[in-house]
C-alpha cells in the first residue's frame, strides 16, 4: 500500500487521506495507489462507504504538480492523462457510497477527485476551481463532465472558461456541494453521512447507485423505469434483501451481509 494514500477502516466505512504535502498533488504513483485502494475496498464486503479528504488543513488536493508537463512531453502527458482517468473512474465505480470531506482547497484534478464522489461536504474556508485552461491544459479527469451535471452549463462554463474560483458559500448555492461545516469538521460529517449510508442494505445502495448514474447516459425515462424494476426483482436473488425485511418485521436491526 502506498504511503501517498492512508486508509483506516472503522466498523464499514473507510477512510481515506491523499498524503502527499504540502499541496497533496497528485502523482502517477498515488494515482496509480488510489486505484489499487478502491478495488481492494470493493472486494472488501465489509465495507460499504468510504470517505476521502486531504492530510493537513489547508488542501484537500491543488491537483497535478504542473512540473509534470513543464517540458511539453506528450508522452508523459499521455500517461498522466490517463492515470488521472483510470483513477477517479475508479473511484467513481466505487460500489458503495463514497463522501468527498473537501477541507481546503481543492483545484483541478482536486476538484475532479471530489466529483468523482457520491457527495461532497466543504468546510466554510474551502474555494474550488479548475484553472487548467489558465495554464494552456484542460480538465482531463472527468471536469469537463462531472461538473456541467452538477451545476449546469453556465456555471461549468464560468469556472472552466473564465477560471472562476468558488467559495465554499457560493459552491453550495449552485449544487457543487452539499453541505458547508465549520473549519475542521468536513472529516467528522462525512464520516457522519457514511455511518448513515451504513445502515442501508449494501446490495441495494449499490444497485441504487448505479441506477442514479445511468441517469447520465441519456436514456429515457422509459428505460429507467424498466432497469427499476429488473434490479427491483433482482435484489430478491440477494441475502439482505430477506435480511432487511425480516428484520423489518421482527423490529430488530438488520446484519448486512452484502451479498
Amino acid at each position: 500500500m502506498s504511503a501517498l494514500i492512508e486508509v483506516e477502516k472503522q466498523g464499514h466505512v473507510a477512510t481515506l487521506t491523499i498524503n502527499n504535502p504540502p499541496a497533496n498533488t497528485w502523482t502517477q504513483d498515488s494515482l496509480a495507489a488510489l486505484v489499487d485502494v478502491v478495488e481492494g475496498l470493493n472486494q472488501d464486503r465489509d465495507i460499504f462507504a468510504l470517505v476521502i479528504t486531504g492530510q493537513g488543513e489547508k488542501f484537500f488536493s491543488a491537483g497535478a504538480d504542473l512540473n509534470t508537463f513543464a517540458d511539453g512531453d506528450i508522452g508523459r502527458a499521455a500517461v498522466m492523462a490517463q492515470a488521472f482517468g483510470d483513477a477517479f473512474d475508479a473511484l467513481t465505480s466505487f460500489r458503495g457510497v463514497s463522501i468527498a470531506a473537501i477541507n481546503g482547497y481543492a483545484m483541478g484534478g482536486g476538484l475532479e477527485c471530489a466529483l468523482a464522489c457520491d457527495i461532497r461536504i466543504a468546510e466554510e474556508q474551502a474555494q474550488m476551481a479548475l484553472p487548467e485552461a489558465r495554464v494552456g491544459l484542460l480538465p482531463c479527469a472527468g471536469g469537463t463532465q462531472n461538473l456541467p451535471w452538477l451545476v449546469g452549463e453556465g456555471w461549468a462554463k464560468r469556472m472552466i472558461l473564465c477560471g472562476e474560483r468558488v467559495k465554499a458559500d457560493k459552491a453550495l448555492q449552485i449544487g457543487l456541494v452539499e453541505e458547508v461545516v465549520g473549519k475542521g469538521e468536513a472529516l467528522a460529517k462525512a464520516q457522519e453521512l457514511a455511518e448513515m449510508a451504513c445502515q442501508q442494505s449494501p446490495s441495494s445502495i449499490a444497485r441504487c447507485k448505479s441506477l442514479v448514474m445511468s441517469a447520465r447516459d441519456g436514456r429515457s425515462h422509459r428505460d429507467g423505469w424498466r432497469m427499476e424494476r429488473e434490479l427491483f426483482v433482482e435484489l430478491f436473488s440477494t441475502e439482505d434483501q430477506r435480511e432487511g425485511v425480516n428484520a423489518f418485521l421482527e423490529k430488530r436491526t438488520p446484519e448486512w451481509k452484502n451479498r
